[in-house]
């Protein structure tokens, strides 16, 4: 399954495995949302609430597609987070983790590079939808 997630200055698909949060998800594409930031991570409210699952992490790699149930939120982490730990000195150098703010479901990855979520700013519209199989 792949999904398409569009903002002012740009775009990016992703690779969605099935789970039960992913299956939720999807059953309500598309839909619209107002992006968030925190450190090198955008987030952003769903219409949907699951369930904390069993394999549930917070700390994943740049461009995993996690949803934080605390939030009903998806998160889309692409570097280190303001409790990411593993900085160096000075603090520009890291060389650490992508530290979610607390265990999310993990749904799957970023095709291609996830800075690509760099140019997202705080308050932008924010659209989700299906990307159909042949169109991908």
């Amino acid at each position: 399954m792949q999904i398409r997630i569009s903002w002012p200055t740009g775009q990016l698909t992703a690779t969605i495995d099935e789970s039960p949060t992913s299956k939720a998800l999807m059953g309500v594409l598309p839909f619209s949302a107002t992006a968030r930031t925190w450190g090198e991570e955008v987030y952003f409210e769903t219409p949907v609430s699951p369930a904390l699952e069993s394999d549930a992490r917070q700390v994943v790699e740049p461009g995993t597609v996690a949803f934080w149930t605390d939030g009903d939120a998806l998160a889309l982490p692409y570097g280190p987070t303001p409790i990411s730990q593993g900085w160096g000195a000075p603090r520009t150098e890291f060389a650490g983790e992508c530290r979610l703010a607390s265990p999310c479901n993990v749904l799957g990855r970023i095709d291609g590079d996830p800075r690509r979520l760099a140019s997202v700013r705080d308050g932008d519209p924010i659209r989700v939808e299906g990307v159909a199989a042949d169109r991908a």
